[in-house]
C-alpha cells in the first residue's frame, strides 16, 4: 500500500482477541457457539443473529449503531471442528460495506474445564457506514472481554 492509498483510508483492518477459562466442557462450550444465535446474549451491541432458511451455516446479524440506527448483514460458518473451532466470516454477498469475522477456540484442559479464545477481524468502510461501524467498533477489545467475561457466567451457571 503506498502512502497516497494509506492517507485515503480512514480504517484499517484491526483484529482483536481474549482467552477465559471455563468450568464446562469444551463439547458444551462448543455447542454453546455453534448456532451463533446466542451472541446477543454476551455482546451487548449484537441485537439478533438469526439462521437463513435452508442454509445451517449462514446467518443475518443485527447490530446496534449510533443514534438508534441498526447495521445488518449476513455471515457463513466457514469452519465448523466440533469441539475444538467455530469460524465465521462475512458472507460474499452480503453487503460490502460491512467486513468482519470471528473465530472462537475450545482447548480441553480437562476436569471439565475448557480454554475459550474469542478473536474477531473487522474492516470498517468509509463514509456515513463507516461512522456507524466505527461507532459500533468503539473499545473492541473491551467489548470482546466483556463477551469472554459474560459467556463465562452464562455457561458455568447452565
Amino acid at each position: 500500500m503506498t502512502a497516497a492509498d494509506s492517507s485515503s483510508r480512514r480504517f484499517v483492518m484491526g483484529a482483536v482477541a481474549h482467552y477465559v477459562e471455563v468450568d464446562a466442557p469444551a463439547q458444551a462450550c462448543y455447542d454453546w457457539w455453534r448456532s451463533l444465535t446466542r451472541l446477543p446474549q454476551v455482546f451487548s451491541d449484537v441485537k439478533s443473529v438469526e439462521a437463513v432458511d435452508g442454509d445451517a451455516t449462514r446467518t443475518r446479524w443485527k447490530v446496534d449503531g449510533p443514534l438508534g440506527s441498526t447495521v445488518e448483514w449476513e455471515a457463513r460458518i466457514v469452519e465448523d471442528a466440533a469441539p475444538h473451532k467455530i469460524a465465521w466470516t462475512t458472507a460474499e454477498d452480503a453487503d460490502p460495506d460491512v467486513k468482519n469475522s470471528g473465530v472462537v477456540r475450545f482447548d480441553d484442559k480437562g476436569n471439565g474445564r475448557t480454554g475459550v479464545e474469542i478473536s474477531l477481524e473487522y474492516e470498517p468502510p468509509a463514509g456515513k457506514l463507516g461512522e456507524a461501524v466505527a461507532s459500533l467498533l468503539a473499545d473492541p477489545q473491551n467489548k470482546v472481554e466483556r463477551a469472554a467475561a459474560e459467556f463465562k457466567t452464562v455457561i458455568e451457571a447452565r
